[in-house]
């Protein structure tokens, strides 16, 4: 390297389980390249389509390179240039108004998925200590994959499972309502070593995905039914007398109830419920009964309906039904988060904020903007978020947004469907203009994203915004002012061995490190941290939160309701799409031309019923709202499915998007959200039009 040439080590902040380490390369204070680490065990030098062009969408010609404020209506998108100084003197005494007049709760900080980090997204709520000081209403994160995680902590006492480095060593991979080559394809090497080694890949899915197409067999359920298929599955273990009798004598409680109820469920029920044909489910079950170790690999989609929680409860059983839970290469993986022992209360600093504080969920913001009272919401702070595609009800988000007594501020990178509806909107930098701190929930390492070159613009970085603001409002607590560096080391003073030998200097140093787990790993060789120390088929926090103490189906609330069936024959999901994540990457040109206008994929059987052919154009829609889109006629999608995908903006697409069609309503558990639990119609635009 020259002596105005490096290369800076960081990593990929976006909404993925990877968490790819990278390098960024600076010629004269300029990034001018960015590849894949190749030293590092996961990434292996390789970044997905999107994040290969992160450069060139820091540099895309509608960066928001200065603070903006409103001069036109809300949601018109106009605004005029301003200072930092004018904007954050605004903001202070707007937030300072509102805290006089309503008290703290009456802010919202809504802070969403857009950046993962400790220092500047949302895995270290990142402005927390602020949000705390002053009182504001508790920031509910339910978008992602809460449901699942409660689920899984009623079974297992935690959500962990899995090191998925460990998939290289099973002999049976069940991909369950995930799309690994779409979203998280680092995982799919370790796969493919395992089928390698003799090893058998099942994907589970309404939609035949790239996953799906690369897998050894496909089955294809109705959405939201995988905890009857899991059951039906079950039933095929015990009723062959090949459950490990063992494990479950030695390592769990409750089997006997739940047996009961897994006898209960023949794979004529579980096929009369899911629509895969009982032969099917028979060939699995025997498959994994005869196959050790067998793995599990699931993620968020699978959980976005009103069973959300019971279906991964009933997915971690599988592996204690086979005693798989005690081997490498066997188990279940959904997240890896809580793997990073990392001191989380001494950064969040929730001791700042009062004993009791409201909490307003994520998934409700149309309901928390027009309907909460005492107070009522009056100022809303949206940072790594896009609210106005990205959750449900579309229609009444942007009614809520659109009230004039509403002060709404948005940081962002772009001129987004949200920022239309800002009335000032600040510019936040991109992952190499800032330091970061980063772990994954798709695998057990660390990484130090160091700041690479100087932000454009007027740009800052989340922290120096939010430390910026508290100096303005006069705010005195010593913590709201700690630099990254500080914060940082405050999160890796822990006591915890995950981070033996992990500091601060060493991250720096290295750009990642491994947490301390053994590889092979076997994640509970020493007892499951439930009340029981067992994995629990029958438990008592379950029956005190007012849920079914064991693990067992609860159907969807739209996909099984026959009377709306008759109204809206359709059962609509809407995947992650190959080309951008969530809405991240919406705007850029060649991914937006590669992922192609918005589209429905339909069954040939339904298109022929329906009238539909590739290509025509459609109004999708139920009571709630509507969107446009083409048809694609194509088999790889289940009869009574539709499916789309998530993410596309509304001024690049038309006026509206999947979720206004998508109902404002929680899960089983956690207040997850249910957007695949979601019933439509279809009608060609020329016959709507002739209407």
């Amino acid at each position: 390297m020259t002596g105005t040439t490096r290369e800076v080590a960081g990593a990929c902040p976006l909404d993925c389980p990877d968490c790819c380490s990278w390098l960024v390369t600076v010629e004269n204070g300029v990034a001018t390249g960015l590849r894949g680490n190749r030293e590092h065990p996961i990434t292996r030098g390789t970044l997905c389509v999107k994040v290969n062009r992160y450069l060139e969408q820091a540099s895309h010609q509608d960066r928001i390179l200065h603070p903006l404020r409103r001069i036109g209506a809300k949601g018109e998108g106009r605004f005029a240039r301003i200072g930092w100084d004018e904007a954050l003197d605004e903001m202070a005494a707007e937030l300072s108004r509102i805290v006089d007049e309503y008290g703290g709760e009456a802010l919202w900080p809504y802070q969403g998925t857009g950046a993962l980090g400790y220092l500047q997204g949302v895995q270290g709520r990142a402005g927390t200590r602020l949000w705390n000081v002053l009182g504001a209403s508790h920031h509910e994160m339910t978008i992602c994959s809460i449901a699942g995680l409660t689920g899984l902590r009623y079974a297992l006492g935690t959500s962990r499972g899995m090191d998925p480095e460990d998939f290289a060593l099973s002999k049976l991979t069940l991909l369950w309502g995930t799309n690994t080559l779409t979203s998280g394809h680092h995982l799919w090497r370790f796969i493919e070593a395992g089928r390698k080694n003799g090893g058998h890949v099942v994907a589970i899915d309404p939609m035949r995905t790239r996953t799906a197409a690369a897998a050894d067999e496909h089955l294809a359920p109705m959405p939201g039914t995988d905890g009857a298929l899991a059951l039906g599955l079950m039933h095929v273990i015990v009723a062959s007398g090949r459950e490990d009798n063992d494990f479950l004598s030695r390592h769990c409680f409750g089997w006997e109830d739940f047996r009961e109820r897994v006898m209960a469920f023949t794979p004529e029920r579980a096929a009369s419920v899911t629509g895969v044909p009982a032969e099917q489910i028979r060939d699995l079950g025997d498959r994994i009964a005869r196959t050790r170790p067998t793995a599990i690999r699931t993620s968020q989609g699978i959980q976005r309906h009103a069973g959300a929680g019971a279906t991964l409860r009933a997915l971690a059983c599988i592996p204690a039904v086979t005693g798989d839970w005690h081997r490498a290469g066997g188990g279940l993986m959904f997240s890896t988060d809580t793997y990073f022992g990392g001191n989380r209360e001494a950064l969040f600093r929730d001791d700042l904020r009062p004993e009791t504080v409201r909490k307003l969920s994520m998934t409700r913001l149309a309901e928390g903007l027009l309907e909460a009272s005492d107070p009522p919401v009056m100022g809303l702070v949206v940072y790594g978020a896009n609210p106005v595609v990205s959750t449900s009800d579309q229609n009444r988000v942007r009614a809520g947004l659109s009230r004039k007594d509403l002060y709404t501020v948005v940081l962002e990178h772009f001129p987004t469907d949200t920022v239309d509806y800002a009335d000032l909107v600040l510019p936040a930098t991109m992952q190499h203009e800032h330091t970061d701190l980063m772990d994954a929930y798709g695998h057990l390492y660390l990484a130090w994203n160091e700041r690479a070159v100087e932000p454009p613009g007027e740009c800052r970085s989340t922290t120096d915004t939010f430390r910026d603001l508290a100096r303005r409002m006069g705010l005195r607590e010593p913590s709201l002012y700690d630099s990254d560096e500080r914060l940082a080391e405050q999160l890796l003073d822990s006591d915890h061995p995950s981070l033996r030998g992990i500091t601060l200097d060493s991250l720096r140093t290295s750009g990642w490190a491994r947490l301390n787990y053994p590889s092979p790993l076997a994640p509970f060789e020493h007892g499951f941290p439930t009340p029981s120390g067992k994995f629990e088929f029958v438990s008592a926090a379950a029956a005190a939160d007012g849920l079914d103490p064991m693990p067992g189906y609860t159907p969807p609330l739209e996909v099984v309701d026959d009377e709306m069936a008759a109204r809206h024959p359709f059962v609509l999901i809407a995947g992650a799409s190959h080309f951008a994540i969530n809405t991240i990457f919406g705007n850029n040109d060649e991914l937006r031309r590669r992922a192609g206008p918005p589209a429905v994929v339909v069954h040939p059987d339904d298109a022929l019923v329906h009238g539909l052919a590739t290509g025509t154009r459609v109004r999708v829609f139920n009571s709630r709202g509507e969107f446009t889109a083409d048809v694609l006629v194509d088999a790889r999608v289940r009869r009574g499915v539709l499916s789309t995908t998530k993410g596309h903006w509304l001024k690049l697409t038309g006026g509206a998007t999947v979720n206004a069609t998508v109902d404002e309503r929680d899960a089983d558990m956690g207040g997850g959200a249910v957007f695949h639990d979601n019933r439509v119609s279809v009608e060609a635009l020329e016959t709507s039009q002739e209407r």
